[in-house]
């Protein structure tokens, strides 16, 4: 083997001599432990001050006129952090000036300019005239906000109260069952919101404010009011006089005039829509994929928020060019909701600074 245990007699040879000092760490040699006379020499001169974290030597403590040296002179700012010299504290003007325009959006995280700003509104997203379970998880899996359920018997997407109910079960929490209605009794309205409260009721017919109130507030529900926008633009209607009429309503949803009731899948004139419209503002009435982002384009400010409700538009195709009526596209569906997120999103970039 190359390397043996020390035998005694190698250990006794490696000690130093005798009364000498052994070196700190091994038995013999090397450096010593110091005596006490060197350690006493290596201290300062008397009155001397003694160096910080040694005996003696190297840079002293700070004197008293040597921390008053440091500071700054009389009336300025000491600096953040030590006392003097440096950067120093921002005064108020100078935070004040560094805040963005009045009316301006700060940047997030920080007092002005920079990262970015503030996103722009998110338009709501109603999906309505379900009858399938499918077509239920298909919305929801889209990212919609409210689902809608036709009550009208004459409608064909029609579904009963308890059809409605079972098909709500489906969905998660924050997705809102939407009942519509044309001109049913409180007493109808009533026993179908029982069954899928809480939900949203919406008034398709000629329910006057008053029907709509009553029966909004015996079904313990917040209640939308259909405005049939007609087509012709000589016709007189005054959306704003309708909006302080049903002042009580949640949102006007915008519907183009057809015959008959309910939803007809086309689309009014846009342009001719009020400024400032005193409510939240549903728009509906055939939209699709392709030109949901001019609507949005076009009706953006005009009330309080914006909306938009879609049927026809993300059904799936049928013979001839139609579509089977109640039964939905899931492509159509997911289309739909990425066209209206890409216009929200270049309405943001419209207004970063």
């Amino acid at each position: 083997m190359n390397h043996e245990a020390p035998t005694l007699a190698a250990s006794h040879a490696s000690l130093p001599p005798k009364r000498a000092r052994a070196a700190l760490g091994r038995p013999g040699g090397g450096a010593s432990a110091p005596t006490l006379a060197a350690s006493h020499a290596s201290l300062p001169p008397k009155g001397a001050r003694a160096a910080l974290g040694r005996p003696g030597g190297g840079a002293s403590a700070p004197t008293l006129a040597a921390s008053h040296a440091s500071l700054p002179p009389k009336g300025a700012r000491a600096a953040l952090g030590r006392p003097g010299g440096g950067a120093s504290a921002p005064t108020l003007a100078a935070s004040h000036a560094s805040l963005p325009p009045e009316g301006a959006r700060a940047a997030l995280g920080r007092s002005g300019g920079g990262a970015a700003t503030l996103a722009g509104p998110r338009t709501r997203i109603k999906i309505c005239g379900l009858t399938r379970e499918q077509d239920v998880d298909a919305a929801v899996a889209a990212g919609v906000d409210a689902v809608g359920f036709v009550l009208y018997a004459k409608s064909p997407r029609h579904v009963t109260p308890q059809r409605a109910a079972e098909l709500a079960r489906r969905l998660p929490p924050l997705v809102t069952p939407v009942l519509l209605f044309v001109n049913a009794s409180a007493t109808e309205i009533e026993a179908a919101a029982a069954l899928l409260t809480p939900a949203t009721l919406q008034f398709h017919g000629d329910e006057t404010p008053q029907a709509c109130a009553t029966a909004a507030q015996r079904a313990h529900c917040p209640f939308w009011r259909a405005a049939r926008m007609p087509v012709d633009a000589a016709s007189g209607f005054d959306l704003v006089k309708f909006a302080h009429d049903y002042s009580a309503a949640q949102a006007l949803l915008l519907d183009a005039q057809v015959d008959g009731y309910g939803g007809g899948g086309k689309t009014f004139d846009w342009s001719r829509l009020p400024p400032n419209v005193p409510a939240h503002l549903v728009l509906s009435g055939g939209l699709t994929p392709a030109n949901v982002s001019a609507g949005l384009a076009a009706l953006r400010g005009r009330g309080h928020s914006l909306a938009v409700d879609v049927s026809s538009g993300v059904e799936a195709d049928g013979p001839g060019g139609s579509t089977l009526k109640g039964i939905k596209d899931a492509e159509k569906i997911m289309r739909f909701v990425a066209a209206v997120r890409a216009s929200d999103a270049h309405f943001a970039g419209l207004n970063t600074p």
